[in-house]
């Protein structure tokens, strides 16, 4: 260590995660001196990553932040030692950090500790993290004024409640990560339907709760929205789909693998600006594919990975359309033949990647 920082005293972005290797209390002392040393020599970095460090501790987060006056991110998941109290400490020394990534630090009880010094232009990864909350979450809100984005994904205790409370106190949030949350349960709080214009991208896969009101709900609450994932989110319709795109011009991007339905899209709208589309395990057929490729025909990337009802028509059609498609997805299509491969290249010169179907050799 004491060698890097030698040599590269102009150091500003370290990864030095996970390291092995390390056991016993004479390596402990050690390597947590040697740590310490390291750091306060680098007082140029910006980025660090010190995931999977057992033996970073609150004091040392401190010294980090003290020392390094440049400092924007901070990544520490399974850093065990770190408290809420030392969080809250160390951020304080550091306020311009713009990064804050968390996982599997001590779960103390009392949220208050680690607001009080919060960070601003934060972009703040608390995923998995058990002991969340709705009512943790909501007075942790109150303190997150100049919140970027936030991902609490597999926060499996946070609601609708823990949603809303966001949008109430983030006015400049743009992305919310909330996968594998309980959103969608509970009742939605009765408030004036208010449009918030910043948010452009949520990820909400793996909710079961969700269903079409709340997705209508999001389109008009969202008027700028142009990322939406809903993997896995078997009770979301193409109606609700349908909502989003014609209420949202700017809308790009939507993951919808996993759709259990045989059509799709096949309900009138505006021509999309949809460019990424991911329809993955789903059972639409070609039909529906060609309803998508008249009504989106600015797609540059389709993910058809395992949908067992497309065929080779399907594809073509798609080609014949989406005169901009960069990147196919085919793989484990059964329908779709290794033939086509080399039809496709011709039939549509601006693919760059194809994820080719059973049976393709070169």
């Amino acid at each position: 260590m004491t060698f890097i920082a030698d040599s590269f005293p102009l150091l500003e972005e370290l990864d030095i995660s996970f390291p092995k290797g390390i056991s016993g209390d004479d390596y402990y002392y050690n390597y947590n001196n040697a740590l310490k040393v390291f750091l306060t020599r680098l007082s140029e970095l910006r980025k660090v990553n010190l995931s999977g460090n057992s033996y970073v501790n609150d004091s040392l987060f401190f010294q980090l932040c003290m020392n390094c006056k440049f400092l924007k991110e901070v990544v520490m998941y399974k850093c065990r030692s770190i408290t809420h109290a030392g969080i809250a400490s160390a951020i304080y020394q550091r306020p311009t950090l713009s990064s804050l990534s968390l996982t599997n630090f001590k779960e103390a009880r009392e949220i208050e500790n680690v607001t009080l010094y919060f960070i601003d232009s934060l972009h703040l990864d608390l995923q998995c993290a058990k002991f969340l909350n709705d009512q943790h979450f909501n007075e942790l809100c109150a303190f997150l004024g100049d919140l970027v984005s936030i991902n609490v994904s597999g926060c499996d205790d946070l609601t609708n409640s823990a949603f809303f409370a966001l949008l109430r106190n983030c006015p400049l949030l743009t992305e919310i990560r909330m996968e594998s949350t309980n959103i969608g349960v509970s009742s939605i709080p009765s408030m004036d339907l208010v449009e918030y214009h910043q948010v452009k991208s949520l990820h909400l896969a793996h909710n079961s709760g969700l269903q079409d009101e709340h997705i209508k709900r999001f389109a008009l609450m969202f008027p700028s929205m142009q990322f939406l994932d809903l993997y896995a989110c078997r009770y979301i319709s193409e109606k609700a789909i349908s909502k989003v795109l014609n209420r949202c011009c700017k809308f790009r991007h939507l993951n919808f693998a996993f759709y259990p339905q045989p059509k799709l899209f096949l309900i009138n709208f505006e021509v999309s600006k949809l460019e990424v589309l991911n329809l993955s395990n789903s059972r639409i057929d070609d039909g529906a594919l060609y309803a998508i490729s008249k009504s989106c025909p600015r797609l540059l990337h389709l993910d058809l990975e395992d949908c067992h009802h497309v065929t080779e028509k399907g594809v073509r059609l798609v080609l014949d359309n989406c005169v901009h498609l960069r990147e196919i997805n085919l793989q484990y299509c059964p329908k779709v033949f290794a033939d086509t491969v080399a039809k496709m290249i011709l039939l549509r010169p601006s693919l760059r990647k194809i994820m080719t179907p059973p049976r393709f050799r070169l």
